[in-house]
């Protein structure tokens, strides 16, 4: 009997990364992605089309409101932060941070694992080329696979050990581009853009925009997005 394992997928370059990386473990893929207020939501097209190309087992949208809440570019009204520098972009945590994301996003992958009988979750998480964000950093990641695991009736009964799966946590975005060419993933599918235009072309300006192009130059693989300048 094949693997199970929750894979989060955003619809970007790294989790769809990551979801071949779960593939070619030999694990099935049950990938999730949110509807959670962010400022546009063509990225979950993005996410819908890679788990069916690449054959996931099932794929769920769960919405959630972050927008209640605010505090970020991508939940409330503030501008997205354009043509930031390598360095203002390793400097601080940006205003595109969304408090406490990456916690709740983990916490329906996990109610969902429970349930599929499962003690595996995928998650792009990434410390080196990650904007600052600190729910992206291996020491978070431990922290949540300890509370998960005293948090849950398989953890408690001893059935299973929770594992949460970061194959990206150390690479930069140009290796992360290399292996998922090597997997044979397509990334011309994907979109990391904070802010496209209605017809999903990527703005190329903002912090996500130019780690992805910095990310392609570095790899040596055609950028296959489209940008509206």
């Amino acid at each position: 009997m094949a693997k199970k394992a929750v894979v989060l997928l955003s619809g970007g370059v790294d989790s769809t990364t990551v979801l071949a990386i779960a593939q070619s473990q030999g694990y099935d893929v049950y990938t999730m992605s949110f509807r959670y207020g962010q400022r546009h939501v063509l990225e979950l097209d993005c996410a819908k089309q890679i788990s069916e190309k690449m054959g996931a087992k099932k794929h769920v949208i769960v919405d959630i409101d972050l927008r209640a809440f605010g505090g970020s570019a991508l939940t409330d009204d503030i501008d997205v932060p354009k043509e930031r520098s390598d360095q203002e972009i390793g400097t601080g945590i940006p205003i595109t941070y969304v408090p406490a994301r990456n916690t709740i996003f983990l916490s329906f992958a996990l109610a969902w694992a429970e349930t599929l009988e499962t003690d595996t979750i995928f998650i792009g998480v990434n410390a080196l080329d990650y904007s600052g964000y600190p729910d992206c950093r291996p020491e978070y990641i431990e922290a949540y696979k300890q509370m998960a695991n005293l948090a849950t009736k398989a953890g408690v009964e001893g059935i299973t050990e929770l594992k949460i799966q970061t194959p990206l946590i150390s690479m930069t975005k140009a290796q992360i581009m290399r292996k998922g060419a090597e997997l044979g993933v397509d990334y011309g599918l994907t979109l990391s853009c904070y802010d496209p235009d209605s017809q999903g072309r990527a703005c190329g300006a903002c912090d996500s925009c130019l780690l992805r192009i910095k990310g392609f130059e570095e790899a040596g693989i055609a950028d296959p997005t489209v940008y509206r300048t």
